[in-house]
């Protein structure tokens, strides 16, 4: 059975524009732009044409380039780079002089380029998993580096064929691909995604909170886990299905039918799901072959051709297109007309990444053929372009704050090589011991991260229910899990940004601050979208003062707390302190986001809502595009969505919003929603004027909630323009970040009598210098402050005298 219609490619897109090409008997060098080449080196002069699984398009517009040659040499030249070739030799030369034969010039600098170059300052990229890691994590290579170039190796890339089918190259031949781009990593990055194809578009659903435990789960099991995120107010977007959920044949692990005996209905319970809003997923791993306990076992036999071995089971060569076009007739069709959404495909071989490759790609461009559904796959990487496959599979990884403290890093990492969603164990999932403190660090770092995936193994001691953990730990938790379905609506703006642009979603601050990478304390931090910053908190509190202490760095300009809208300085370094319900995330001055007001009655919905908060954080001027389409099919692509203006204008005491459609189609969200503007840190100002349209909105509503002030919106129509001026004196709250405001927090939840914190306070916050307070603090020991708050009181003002 052969593949498919719709896995068929367009094989003439891939072929580079002739006047880019400059071809010799064994070697051919392409100059696809002003920063990127490519060598090949074939000596029978044989090259290869067809898209590989790295390079989906080599038709670059045409490049200017300077080209001198005689006899011997061949020299190139561009704004970014200089080759020079010694014709018809190897690319390769010798390992004293490795350069001999190609030497490719980084322009204006002393830095060159040569084949097989060890490219030591490269900042990685990513692995293909994290199954074991506790605290460390070896990087592949990436684009991003110091040296201002990079290569990627294409030679041993599988091979598209027109029909979609994938194989391996039975030749050896060079074809290398080279970026230099100075400093100007955006510029490599829009030429990587040009080459390889731009990320895709992950369903809207894939932003809320997934659930995943290992567990025996029946259709009774599953319909009271629903009923327990619903009764504590928390929602959930995805549902998935580990090792058990399906038939099992006694010589193999995996399977692809439902084991009747746990789940009856198979149907009935994915539309149970689906009516609560919620996806339904379930893990695969076909190459271990295809038991005859399956469904539909005989059919495949008959389309694949194969022969089942004495124990019943069928090989499965995922690079042969006759066994591919039947499994996916007659072994995941089947399960997604039962109504499982997408899969998670846990093939696990480190020595046999091709084949993970090819499976990945194949079940991802499996959703082509499905208007309604657009594509999604959960599975580690296999390393090259992964990108175009969403979502990316860390792996089992430990319950550790190790573990925890390697994430952050590792997300960011991802990010040069143009990766963004990465799928994380939240809460960690195997091994180590259930901390509260852990947990809900874990679900905070994951509230801000690309994917939350709350994941556990089988056994009943691992708890990634919030609802069974103390009523501290799990009002935290719930607050964060409501968050990230509340942020949906940034996240999936910030999703079609990266799908068209190619800017990651996540980013490292040494894309813009170099030295920050050599900073230990703060190689965590990184930007969260194009408004965020985050600096995730990965240790333990402090015991006796029950917060984190918290040094982060903030860029230049000035920021605010997003949660508590305290305003910091920016290109500094500060000592923070953060009790376990806060977590440091900061917004730019002039900062928008986009909220989704939950819906108590239907809290997994992850449509576009109905009602929406829009926070605005003052001091600058600015407008964020805020992008919505049905969030399921690939129907966007054919101009279904629609794309707001937040536009803030800002002065000190006169500052307007203007919420504006500015491109697409009605009929695509709703017809009318109603608005909470959030202007944080922003007292009451004198006047507020509201119109929709020509007209004045009659019946807001306007209030102070601590330092924030509220304008309440009715529902008004989302095809016209709506305004929203405030003028006043002084409305802006100088609510400045400062250290003593910590410490007294700190004090008064200290358990000391109150007569001798007084006495404390008077010490600690005067104005005296630091060593006159640490002599003064000690001199309290005599006065009944025992010696372990003496102690904290001496690291305090240490940290006093950081800032």
């Amino acid at each position: 059975m052969p593949l498919q219609e719709h896995f068929k490619i367009d094989m003439k897109k891939v072929l580079p524009n002739p006047q880019s090409v400059i071809k010799g008997k064994t070697y051919r060098i392409t100059i696809l732009s002003p920063l990127l080449i490519r060598f090949e080196y074939s000596t029978n002069g044989e090259f290869e044409d067809r898209p590989t699984e790295l390079v989906a398009n080599r038709n670059f517009p045409v490049v200017q380039f300077e080209k001198k040659e005689d006899t011997k040499y061949l020299t190139v030249k561009t704004d970014y780079f200089t080759i020079t070739y010694l014709k018809e030799q190897s690319y390769i030369g010798s390992k004293v002089s490795p350069d001999q034969n190609l030497r490719v010039e980084l322009n204006d600098t002393d830095k060159y380029w040569y084949m097989n170059h060890p490219e030591v300052r490269n900042f990685g990229g990513t692995t293909y998993m994290l199954d074991g890691a506790d605290g460390k994590a070896k990087f592949g290579k990436g684009l991003y580096s110091t040296d201002g170039f990079t290569s990627i190796d294409d030679s041993n890339s599988l091979i598209y064929n027109a029909d979609g089918s994938l194989g391996k190259r039975t030749d050896k031949r060079i074809d290398v691909y080279v970026f230099m781009y100075k400093r100007d990593f955006g510029a490599a990055l829009r030429d990587y995604f040009t080459l390889t194809g731009f990320p895709a578009l992950v369903p809207r659903y894939s932003l809320g909170v997934w659930w995943n435990r290992n567990i025996e789960y029946n259709s009774k099991g599953i319909e009271k886990l629903v009923f327990q995120f619903n009764k504590y107010k928390i929602p959930i977007s995805i549902f998935m299905l580990g090792d058990s959920w399906h038939r099992v044949n006694g010589r193999m692990q995996s399977g692809l039918s439902f084991n009747l005996d746990l789940i009856k209905k198979p149907k009935r319970v994915a539309d149970f799901l689906h009516s609560k809003n919620i996806r339904f997923s379930v893990k695969i791993n076909p190459m271990e072959g295809i038991s005859n306990k399956e469904d539909y076992f005989l059919p495949f036999k008959k389309a694949s051709g194969l022969q089942e071995n004495k124990q019943g089971i069928l090989p499965f060569n995922v690079f042969n297109p006759n066994t591919v076009g039947a499994y996916f007739d007659y072994l995941i069709h089947p399960l997604m007309n039962y109504g499982v959404d997408f899969f998670w495909i846990d093939y696990n071989n480190p020595d046999d990444l091709a084949s993970l490759r090819a499976l990945t790609s194949y079940h991802f461009n499996d959703f082509k053929q499905i208007l309604n559904r657009r594509g999604i796959v959960l599975a580690r990487s296999a390393g090259v372009a992964q990108h175009k496959y969403p979502i990316i599979y860390t792996g089992q990884t430990q319950v550790s704050w190790k573990n925890l403290d390697m994430m952050p890093q590792f997300n960011s990492t991802a990010s040069n090589i143009g990766l963004s969603w990465i799928s994380n164990d939240i809460g960690g999932y195997t091994g180590g011991m259930e901390d509260p403190e852990l947990y809900a660090r874990f679900v905070q770092f994951g509230c801000f991260s690309p994917i939350l995936r709350l994941s556990a193994d089988e056994g009943k001691y691992y708890k990634r229910e919030p609802w069974r953990w103390d009523i501290t730990t799990s009002s935290i938790v719930t607050q964060y899990l409501r968050l990230r379905h509340s942020l949906i609506p940034y996240l999936y703006s910030e999703a079609y940004r990266y799908s068209r642009s190619g800017l990651p979603l996540v980013q490292p601050l040494y894309y813009k601050y170099p030295e920050i990478f050599d900073e230990p304390l703060y190689k965590n931090e990184y930007y969260f979208g194009s408004n965020l910053l985050v600096a995730p908190i990965t240790t333990k509190q402090d015991p006796i003062m029950e917060r984190t202490v918290q040094r982060l760095y903030l860029p230049e300009g000035v920021w605010y707390d997003f949660t508590n809208g305290k305003r910091y300085n920016g290109g500094r370094r500060y000592t923070t302190f953060y009790k376990r319900e806060d977590y440091p995330v900061f917004a730019k001055q002039g900062t928008i986001i986009p909220m989704a007001i939950l819906d108590e009655k239907n809290l997994n919905d992850t449509k576009p809502p109905k009602n929406m908060e829009i926070q605005v954080f003052p001091g600058a001027s600015s407008t964020y595009e805020m992008y919505e389409d049905d969030g399921i099919s690939s129907l966007f692509e054919k101009g279904y969505f629609i794309v707001t203006d937040i536009d803030y204008a800002y002065q000190k005491n006169n500052f307007t919003v203007a919420i504006r459609p500015i491109a697409g189609k009605s009929g695509i969200i709703p017809d009318y929603r109603a608005y909470r503007i959030r202007f944080r840190n922003t007292k009451e100002p004198d006047d507020v004027v509201v119109h929709c349209g020509t007209e004045k909105v009659k019946g807001i509503n306007t209030y102070i909630d601590d330092n924030d002030f509220v304008v309440e919106l009715p529902s008004l129509s989302t095809i016209k323009q709506i305004t929203i001026n405030c003028k006043g004196k002084d409305i802006e709250f100088d609510a400045l970040r400062i250290v003593n405001d910590d410490i007294e927090s700190i004090l008064n939840d200290l358990p000391i009598e109150t007569k001798l914190k007084e006495k404390i306070g008077a010490v600690i916050l005067s104005d005296s210098e630091i060593k006159h307070k640490r002599i003064e603090v000690r001199k309290l020991g005599r006065q009944g402050v025992p010696n372990k708050y003496i102690n904290l009181f001496i690291k305090l003002l240490e940290y006093m005298a950081e800032v």
